[in-house]
């Protein structure tokens, strides 16, 4: 298999590793763009809710804070994309990634006041939940292959995990949420394809709910 047919396999999959390493490099290239660029599309509770610019939900994803970072954010979308693809359809592979980033993001913020975050690991986690909803959903039709994977799923996790723990930098509130979402999704699709749009309704409420939370810190009637 060449590298166009790997690509038309799992196009979502390196479409989105591709746009997070042409991300990365544009602000490397331009050093004097490097530093106006992070502040203009970071996460930050204050600029993301108290001035309300919800762009940056989504640009924060696709940012990452050094190579390791980005390194270790693809390596892991690589493993674990192309089986999300090949299990789900390209709508519930997409809304499992853009929803439990969001979440993830969300609790980041509810628990970090006034920091700064970047990074798909939110979303690769949902993914990684994702993967393990639909597995549990299967586990009586799966047996052994769920037990092995269930083995792997663990390694995996607890490296993952590990990892957040020893660098500080790294934000385990948002893998934690973006893997709890991820598990719901995972399973809901699981059990029936059509309960997409009920996983929507769901992570939107969630959302919505961690919005006025998060809002009225910023409020006087919260302070």
């Amino acid at each position: 298999m060449n590298n166009f047919e790997k690509f038309k396999a799992y196009p979502l999959t390196y479409g989105l590793i591709i746009i997070n390493v042409v991300i990365f490099i544009i602000p490397q290239i331009f050093s004097s763009f490097y530093e106006p660029f992070y502040q203009a599309y970071a996460l930050n509770d204050y600029w993301a809710i108290f001035k309300a610019e919800y762009y940056r939900f989504i640009t924060a994803i696709f940012l990452h804070s050094s190579m390791m970072h980005l390194m270790m954010n693809m390596l892991s979308l690589y493993m674990v994309g192309r089986m999300v693809e090949k299990l789900f359809s390209k709508t519930a592979y997409l809304s499992i990634y853009f929803l439990t980033a969001f979440l993830g993001s969300m609790f980041s913020l509810y628990m970090h006041t006034n920091t700064w975050g970047v990074g798909a690991s939110g979303a690769i986690f949902g993914l990684f939940g994702a993967l393990a909803g639909f597995a549990f959903f299967h586990r009586n039709t799966m047996k052994n292959q769920f037990m092995a994977f269930m083995k792997d799923f663990g390694i995996i996790l607890l490296i993952n995990l590990a990892i957040g723990f020893i660098f500080p930098s790294i934000d385990v509130s948002a893998h934690v949420a973006g893997l709890l979402s991820g598990i719901v999704g995972g399973y809901m699709l699981a059990k029936n394809a059509k309960f997409l749009w009920a996983y929507w309704g769901l992570s939107i409420c969630l959302l919505v709910f961690s919005y006025f939370e998060l809002a009225l810190r910023f409020s006087p009637y919260g302070m």
